[in-house]
C-alpha cells in the first residue's frame, strides 16, 4: 500500500533529527513536511496496518502538516474482527477514546465493567469494541429515514421556503463563537456549522420537539437529533455526554448534551446542523 506525502519534502538535515521509535511509540505525534504514513510506521517500529487501524479517520494519501496521529505501543492491538486493545494515556477519558475510534463511551464502559471511568490509570489496557455494525444498528433503530441521522451533506443545498415555525429560534449555546459557517469547503462539500464554546457548556434544544436519536456516531462523538414541527430536524454532534433519551419531548432551551473537547484543536466544539426533510438549511436563516 502506498502512502501519500503530507506536502513539501524536508531537507536531509531536518530528517536526521526525527524522533526515534522509542521516543514516539505510544505518543500522539504531528505530521511534519515530507512525512508519509509508511515512514512514520517504520520510525515507530509498528506495522503500517496497525498504525492505520489506530487512526481510522486518517487518509494516508492526504496527510496534512500538523495533523495528529496516535502511535500504538507494542502492547496494543487492533484486530480486524475483534475489539481494540488500547492502553490508557495521560488525559484519556472513555469519551476521548470513543471519539478516536468512532464508538461511544457507553460501549467502552460495557466492555470494561471492572474499570472505573473516573479513575483510569495511565498504562491500563482497556477493550474498545468495534462499532461499525453497532453504530449502524443504533441509527436504524431510531428510524430508517436518512432524516434520522446526520448523513454526509450534498455538495450544494437547494434554496427552499422555510415554514412559519422556523423563525427567530435561539442559538444552541449560551456562550459561543462561530468557527466554521455553514457552506461549501474548498472541495465544494457542504459543511455544517461549527460553534466553539467553553468547558462544561451544554447544547440546548433550539425549538420544541421530540428526541429521535441519542447515541454515538463514528467521527461525530455523541449525537442528539431532535425532530420539530413542519418536518424540521436539528442535529447536535461532537458531544461528550448525552443528557436526554430517545422519545423525550423537549422545549426550547432544554439541555440535550454536554459539549466535548476536540483532540485536534483542544477546543470545546459543537457541530450544529439544521434540516428540513433531510435537506440542509443554513442555520443563520432561522436562529436569531
Amino acid at each position: 500500500m502506498m502512502a501519500g506525502c503530507a506536502s513539501d519534502p524536508q531537507t536531509s538535515s531536518q530528517r536526521a533529527s526525527a524522533p526515534s521509535a522509542t521516543q514516539i511509540s505510544g505518543d500522539w505525534v504531528q505530521v511534519q513536511r515530507g512525512d508519509t504514513l509508511g515512514q512514520m510506521a517504520a520510525r515507530a517500529n509498528v506495522p503500517l496496518e496497525r498504525l492505520q487501524r489506530f487512526n481510522p479517520g486518517v487518509d494516508a494519501r492526504r496527510l496534512e502538516v500538523g495533523q495528529r496521529l496516535l502511535i500504538p505501543t507494542q502492547q496494543e492491538r487492533a484486530p480486524s474482527g475483534g475489539p481494540y486493545r488500547y492502553q490508557i494515556r495521560p488525559g484519556d477519558t472513555f469519551s476521548s477514546v470513543a471519539r478516536q475510534f468512532g464508538t461511544t463511551s457507553g460501549r467502552i464502559q460495557s466492555a470494561n465493567s471492572s474499570a472505573s471511568p473516573t479513575n483510569l490509570r495511565v498504562g491500563q489496557v482497556v477493550s474498545v469494541p468495534l462499532s461499525g455494525s453497532a453504530t449502524r444498528s443504533a441509527a436504524s433503530s431510531s428510524g430508517s429515514s436518512s432524516a434520522n441521522r446526520p448523513a454526509a451533506a450534498p455538495s450544494s443545498a437547494p434554496s427552499q421556503a422555510l415554514p412559519a415555525s422556523a423563525r427567530r429560534w435561539p442559538w444552541p449555546l449560551d456562550d459561543y463563537r462561530v468557527v466554521r459557517r455553514f457552506g461549501p469547503d474548498s472541495r465544494g462539500t457542504l459543511q455544517p456549522m461549527l460553534l466553539a464554546t467553553q468547558d462544561g457548556a451544554q447544547a440546548k434544544s433550539v425549538a420544541p420537539g421530540e428526541v429521535r436519536f441519542a447515541d454515538g456516531m463514528r467521527q461525530l462523538g455523541e449525537v442528539v437529533i431532535v425532530h420539530h414541527a413542519d418536518n424540521l430536524q436539528t442535529v447536535y454532534a461532537l458531544c461528550d455526554r448525552i443528557l436526554v433519551e430517545v422519545g423525550k419531548q423537549v422545549s426550547a432551551g432544554d439541555a440535550l448534551c454536554e459539549v466535548g473537547q476536540s483532540e485536534s484543536t483542544q477546543r470545546y466544539d459543537l457541530l450544529f446542523d439544521l434540516r428540513q426533510g433531510g435537506k440542509p438549511i443554513d442555520p443563520r436563516q432561522v436562529l436569531r
